[in-house]
């Protein structure tokens, strides 16, 4: 579904940093009207104070997106702010580090919560909105350990791999709705995600690969967007890592157990 961005109008959610900061900023060099929601509310004012000189409305909503209110609140905005829905984009995530039989067992509660739960419970909410809209879209970001998990990242993983599951469920749902859906899948981007993890009792030493940048995941997730892409993995390695799975899940098996 090919789409003209200009007059559309968005939620961003995690939009304070890294990919959903990037990606509200290059949504309104589009010309898309925003609705910005993290818990950061004075990252939020200086991102609105950025959009603002582009000629789009933007609107902050300060808040935990796992909190009905708060969700609530960023519907009521787009609807009263904006005059509706077109886009959503559910990139709010956290993450965790550190083996399985190590974890604390609220982790992951927590990371459910915040990354598929609360994904889930904000694309229902958007749902009345988005099938008001102008050919609507719904973006999921999600990570290439929603395609492989990998040691270190077991409850991270699973909760991507949550993700995964419910995008393509709802996408084949959605075509009577005339809703589209887009999942992202990015690999290592240069973010705070890292520095912000919930629970870190130990790290892997991965392979080093060059990171890409949360601009240049930006910029891909819009262009997909406007191109009415299904997926996409914005990383080099990430991709080379799906593919390798798909075609030698074994190979891969081995390879990830020399880490642990």
């Amino acid at each position: 579904m090919k789409r003209n961005l200009q007059g559309a109008r968005a939620i961003v959610t995690g939009a304070s940093s890294g990919i959903g900061r990037e990606t509200a900023l290059e949504l309104a060099r589009h010309g898309v009207g925003l609705v910005l929601l993290a818990r950061r509310e004075e990252r939020l004012r200086e991102l609105g104070d950025q959009i603002m000189p582009l000629g789009v409305k933007v609107e902050a909503v300060g808040g935990d997106v796992t909190d009905p209110a708060v969700r609530q609140r960023a519907i009521d905005a787009a609807r009263g702010k904006l005059g509706g829905l077109d886009i959503l984009v559910n990139n709010a995530g956290i993450g965790a580090t550190g083996l399985f039989v190590d974890a604390d067992p609220q982790r992951v509660r927590r990371l459910m919560e915040v990354n598929f739960f609360a994904l889930v419970e904000m694309t229902r909410l958007s749902l009345p909105l988005l099938r008001q809209g102008n050919r609507p879209i719904v973006v999921n970001v999600s990570s290439i350990l929603g395609h492989r998990g990998v040691p270190y990242s077991s409850e991270y993983s699973a909760s991507k791999f949550a993700v995964q599951g419910f995008s393509e469920s709802i996408r084949a749902e959605f075509t009577k709705l005339g809703i589209d859906v887009l999942v992202v899948s990015p690999g290592t981007t240069e973010t705070e995600f890292f520095d912000r993890v919930i629970e870190r009792t130990d790290d892997p030493k991965w392979p080093e690969h060059r990171p890409v940048t949360a601009a240049v995941v930006a910029r891909q997730v819009v262009c997909a967007i406007r191109s009415g892409k299904h997926e996409i993995i914005p990383y080099l390695w990430g991709r080379v890592l799906c593919r390798m799975n798909r075609l030698a899940p074994g190979l891969v098996d081995r390879l990830m157990a020399r880490y642990v």
